[in-house]
């Protein structure tokens, strides 16, 4: 059997470790989608996808994704990591600024800023939109919000490439110390067809007498639980969904053109994801790093 590589990276992370974890196998042309659940399944990581030669003549390359329970057509932090594992094994190259990803929901394309340890991938979403707004625009919306004041925005669903619901609320403190129903947030994901709740809040303008300024405008809580995960640390595809709701609620607002999002610190993580809103196109992302190189020692088809 020919060896594999293998890469676990740290995908939008602010300081070391901070991240979302992603595993990305690269050789396993000739697996089956059996095994590469199964190998899915083993590593337990939110996501793990797998490099394959592209089938579209467009595309860089060609990846697919798998939770431990199945392959999804689309993630946000699956593709900017595996963006970054064919970048560093040498298996594509940019084209003006731009690598192609063949995923199961199209050809979509990456922008490349900056170089090595600085360097910030961009993903273009595949099209959002607002499918319903309004506290009262499904019936178990108002439990999975209980214990929190909401802001400007209402709540909204959101279409994407994956479903969600988005809630602003009120400030920053409140959001960070929320500790939400999880229950009644996967009764809502399994009713709506949802990934979950997205919960944000806009960062305080002042900070506390001799600290630092936030280097964030945004905080973000992602609740994941129609996929089975209680708390997101970074969430590139909702990231997506946000910022395609703000640009269309507040068009002439503060963050109509981009923002950067500290999401994860409530469960011990610290990302840090960049969104940029162009007139016609989100793009989301940030950096990725590879903390594990290595070879695959696994037998498919046992």
């Amino acid at each position: 059997m020919a060896s594999l590589r293998y890469l676990h990276l740290d995908v939008f992370a602010a300081t070391l470790g901070g991240g979302n974890h992603l595993g990305v196998v690269i050789g396993a042309d000739d697996w089956s989608t059996d095994d590469m659940q199964r190998f899915a399944r083993w590593t337990a990581l939110v996501e793990t996808t797998f490099l394959l030669p592209p089938t579209d003549p467009k595309a860089s390359y060609r990846v697919r994704i798998f939770t431990p329970h199945r392959e999804i057509p689309f993630a946000g932090h699956p593709s900017i990591g595996s963006a970054h594992a064919a970048l560093e094994c040498g298996l594509a190259e940019a084209r003006d600024g731009l690598l192609w990803q063949q995923c199961d929901a199209g050809v979509l394309p990456i922008r490349i800023t900056g170089y090595g340890a600085t360097r910030e991938l961009m993903l273009k979403s595949p099209g959002e939109r607002v499918l319903d707004t309004g506290r009262d625009a499904h019936p178990l919306l108002p439990a999975s919000l209980t214990g929190i004041e909401l802001g400007t925005l209402p709540p909204a669903l959101v279409d994407g490439g994956r479903r969600w619901w988005l809630a602003e609320v009120a400030d920053e403190a409140s959001l960070r110390a929320w500790q939400p129903d999880h229950a009644a947030i996967g009764a809502l994901a399994q009713a709506s067809d949802s990934m979950g709740l997205c919960a944000f809040a806009r960062a305080r303008r002042e900070s506390p007498a001799g600290a630092a300024q936030a280097d964030y405008q945004l905080v973000v809580r992602a609740f994941p639980a129609g996929v089975g995960i209680i708390e997101d640390p970074a969430s590139g595809a909702a990231n997506g969904l946000l910022a395609a709701y703000i640009a269309q609620a507040e068009p002439f607002g503060s963050l109509a053109r981009g923002y950067q999002v500290s999401q994860g610190r409530e469960i011990g993580h610290d990302a840090r994801l960049v969104v940029q809103i162009d007139t016609d196109a989100i793009w989301t992302g940030g950096r990725s790093h590879t903390v594990v190189d290595g070879t695959l020692d696994w037998i498919p088809h046992a």
